[in-house]
């Protein structure tokens, strides 16, 4: 039987901040912490592809964790990042971390290796095994380069111990045929910000959001109204976000979103090789929609 454990409304998928030395920035983080907190967003996603997961440590990954379970000031879950292409890897990581205080494991299908569909299911079958706290799949084909089918998501949600999946394949019929045959208690979340309104149409329970970093109040009414059935409401704040979501990813993610935080004087702008930071060209179309 799954846990009853639920991720209903907004997500913000917590970006990492940096100093001019590529360190974590903890001040700035306790900001963007309040920030999201104090504006409506339901739960925490850190470690996750927006924090820059791919190049922090271990040790960064724990102190980021250890961070916020000391700075939840409202005591909202948190869903805690660990995937990658290497199952052993990650159940070592899992094995050798406290969860005391983490509500689920997010994990992205394994990249890179690109696994068939029956290595996909092998995979998180050994993660939901090992993992003290539920899981929720990742399907995000533009960065893994592999889709989880709705076959292959269908089998999984079979797992006592995975409760959901975010969902960012942008395939509609794959999204409409897993809500038409998966279990009552296997949640779907958007992980697609524009995506979310005709998701929770379908049924899906919110989203895991990067726009939410700078805009957690609007973001979180705009789901809010949607789950209420409210769609016509929930569209106005859509509109508004869809001026400035493809921003985010112009040149790539979480570039854009740290420079938003930065215009609205939250972090810095730095983000870790390969990234660099945003052009002035991308700077002065956010700066833009800042003063609309």
């Amino acid at each position: 039987m799954q846990s009853t454990i639920k991720f209903k409304g907004t997500g913000v998928a917590l970006v990492t901040p940096f100093d001019k030395y590529h360190e974590i920035d903890y001040t700035a983080f306790r900001r963007i912490l309040e920030h999201n907190a104090n504006n409506g967003v339901d739960y925490f996603v850190v470690n996750g592809t927006t924090g820059e997961s791919a190049t922090t440590n271990r040790d960064e990954k724990r102190a980021l964790l250890d961070f916020i379970l000391a700075n939840n000031t409202k005591k909202l879950p948190i869903m805690f990042g660990t995937g990658g292409y290497d199952t052993r890897d990650i159940i070592s990581r899992i094995q050798n971390l406290d969860w005391d205080g983490v509500s689920a494991l997010l994990s992205v299908s394994p990249y890179y290796n690109r696994p068939s569909q029956k290595g996909i299911i092998a995979h998180y079958k050994a993660i939901a095994d090992t993992c003290p706290v539920p899981v929720v799949l990742y399907n995000v084909p533009k960065r893994t380069g592999q889709n989880l089918t709705a076959e292959t998501t269908l089998e999984l949600s079979e797992h006592p111990n995975i409760i959901g999946m975010k969902e960012a394949s942008g395939d509609f019929n794959q999204i409409i045929e897993i809500m038409t045959y998966k279990s009552e208690d296997f949640q779907m979340i958007s992980g697609d910000d524009m995506f979310t309104v005709p998701m929770i149409s379908l049924g899906c329970s919110g989203v895991i959001s990067v726009l939410a970093n700078a805009f957690p109040a609007e973001m979180s009414t705009m789901v809010r109204l949607a789950l209420e059935g409210n769609f016509k409401e929930a569209c106005k704040y859509l509109f508004k976000l869809d001026k400035i979501n493809p921003l985010m990813y112009e040149e790539s993610s979480p570039v854009g979103v740290k420079e938003t935080l930065a215009l609205m004087g939250l972090c810095e702008n730095y983000v870790r090789l390969p990234l660099v930071p945003g052009s002035e060209s991308l700077r002065k179309k956010i700066r833009e929609y800042l003063r609309q």
